[in-house]
């Protein structure tokens, strides 16, 4: 049996309206091609799907089974049809974003290549929210997207929860903190912490450790690349705290360990800050959508 849209679209126009007359009105065809629409649908059905003595013309048992997938199957595809036309109608624009953190580049980058492909008139730039405040930025209207662990209350500003993650402890294997179980803020009193270049504030090992806990570190390290701060763990040139996407491809790894910051760890969660007027546009409702399905892929299972 072959159905058709036109043929679900007709089961339902009939229940509706009750008769065929008032029914090919409502489809814009004349009754004699409704008529023989039936009858076509009813040969490959091999079965009555209305009940045609009767007024209103009723469904047959069978006809019911026909609507109630129409029911099911139309709104869907009206929803998806808005929705391609949502598209359309947003299909070029500005993206601009700002980062809060500095590790963020790890992430994003994927899900802007797969951003790309489905916007390619959008036009997408990064400026690391470093050197600049990024969400006065934002309500300037300089930049279209903050990513920022840090939701303030601001008018005309929403934040969107994206995903949570883990910021981990990093040691090599031969550092005498690798055999606890887990870190607490009074361990790194005499580390080397290698972190990225970036004020204190904006450090989860910091703000969420050290800075409450009134902990200095015997010496800072600043260094701007993920990998190399890695390499210098594994060498034993000091420890570092990061992101659980950033240390992904270390956990089988024998030179490195890593261990939960506290005994119940330490959870943080990312936002992507935009413009109340910005935020159902069909492309950053999109760039959203990927930034909270991408980056739990690059964290422990």
């Amino acid at each position: 049996m072959h159905i058709e849209f036109r043929h679900l679209k007709t089961i339902k126009a009939i229940h509706e309206a009750g008769g065929l007359a008032r029914a090919a009105d409502l489809l814009h065809i004349t009754q004699s091609a409704l008529s023989h629409q039936i009858k076509g649908l009813e040969a490959q059905a091999g079965i009555e799907l209305f009940v045609r003595r009767s007024k209103p013309m009723r469904l047959s048992p069978a006809g019911r089974k026909l609507l109630n997938l129409a029911e099911e199957v139309l709104p869907r595809i009206s929803a998806l049809e808005e929705e391609f036309s949502g598209l359309r109608a947003g299909k070029s624009g500005r993206l601009h974003i700002a980062i809060e953190c500095h590790a963020c580049f790890d992430w994003l980058l994927p899900v802007l290549e797969s951003f790309r492909k489905a916007w390619p008139d959008v036009d997408v730039d990064i400026r690391p929210g470093l050197q600049f405040e990024a969400l006065p930025a934002l309500m300037r209207q300089d930049v279209d997207l903050v990513i920022s662990s840090d939701p303030e209350d601001l008018p005309g500003v929403t934040f969107t929860p994206l995903f949570d993650y883990e910021p981990v402890f990093v040691a090599s294997a031969d550092h005498p903190l690798a055999k606890r179980e887990y870190i607490e803020a009074a361990d790194f009193a005499g580390q080397t912490l290698i972190t990225y270049p970036v004020e204190r504030a904006r450090l989860d090992v910091f703000s969420q450790l050290l800075m409450p806990a009134g902990v200095e570190p015997k010496t800072i390290r600043q260094v701007e690349l993920s990998a190399v701060i890695l390499l210098l763990v594994a060498s034993n040139r000091g420890v570092a705290v990061l992101p659980d996407w950033v240390v992904r491809g270390v956990w089988n790894n024998d030179s490195y360990v890593t261990r939960p910051l506290t005994k119940t760890g330490i959870t943080r969660r990312l936002y992507g800050a935009t413009r109340e007027e910005d935020a159902g546009k069909p492309f950053m409702s999109h760039v959203l959508r990927l930034a909270r399905t991408e980056p739990p892929k690059l964290q422990r299972a």
